[in-house]
């Protein structure tokens, strides 16, 4: 590792999927930034504070599952976006003179990145979605929907008040709702061929089906999405998106 230059980089539990390490050094490299991405796979939570310890020029993190929501409590301060969904992304890391020598501040970019990538996409019907998952990319996507005027509906395996079962849905369900967004990790490399469980039969070419997952650039989600003829994106975008975003927190002063 570098010892003078920064060191930014992910913490997640398995990354072998991730593009985030080879955009951010090819991106340094490329415009002679004197830094470093790495991988940092986290068992718990709890090593957050092993690595900030390790580390002193590390200066940014990005956050993904299952990791979005469990950061919070480690934040000192949190932007509003990452309050208002409740899930953090990236962390800016701002040295401090208090107690432990560095001040944590929680963002979310997932939030902006879904609304300008989604928005292209609309058309007059899709007034409906159902967000399948309830991780910390969900929330950032349910509360990007509703600002838009969205209805959402959540889709998991544990039922509750405000969450639909997938053996719940039905055809009507699938009509009345002309957005589907995955936000779970299935069909993410290397498990390419998982998808959530929903009935596809009902998709229609009214249908728009959005992946947040970006390896594959198509999923078995999306491949079945179109097989039915409904529009379909990939996470592609939104990553890059984010990831513009995330280098302009860490690097404003």
């Amino acid at each position: 590792m570098t010892s003078e230059g920064k060191i930014y980089g992910l913490i997640g539990t398995s990354l072998s999927h991730s593009f985030s390490m080879d955009f951010f050094n090819q991106k340094f490299i490329s415009e002679g930034i004197d830094a470093q991405y790495f991988n940092f796979e986290l068992n718990d939570i709890g090593e957050l504070m092993t690595i900030l310890s390790e580390y002193s020029n590390l200066d940014g993190l990005n956050v993904t599952m299952p990791y979005k929501e469990k950061v919070m409590p480690f934040m000192d301060e949190l932007d509003e976006t990452a309050e208002k969904v409740g899930a953090v992304n990236v962390i800016k890391i701002i040295k401090s003179a208090r107690a432990g020598g560095v001040k944590l501040v929680g963002y979310n970019t997932d939030y902006t990145a879904f609304i300008d990538t989604l928005k292209p996409l609309l058309t007059p019907e899709m007034k409906s979605a159902l967000v399948l998952g309830t991780g910390g990319a969900s929330k950032a996507v349910k509360a990007a929907l509703e600002s838009l005027g969205i209805d959402v509906h959540y889709v998991s395996r544990r039922k509750s008040a405000a969450i639909i079962t997938y053996e719940e849905l039905t055809k009507q369900m699938i009509h009345e709702h002309k957005i589907i967004v995955n936000t779970t990790p299935l069909g993410t490399y290397p498990d390419t061929e998982m998808c959530p469980d929903i009935p596809y039969r009902f998709i229609t070419p009214q249908h728009l089906c959005y992946d947040l997952i970006y390896n594959p650039s198509e999923t078995t989600f999306m491949k079945r999405a179109k097989e039915q003829g409904a529009a379909v994106k990939s996470g592609l975008e939104m990553l890059l998106l984010q990831a513009f975003e995330s280098y302009r927190i860490w690097t404003e002063k």
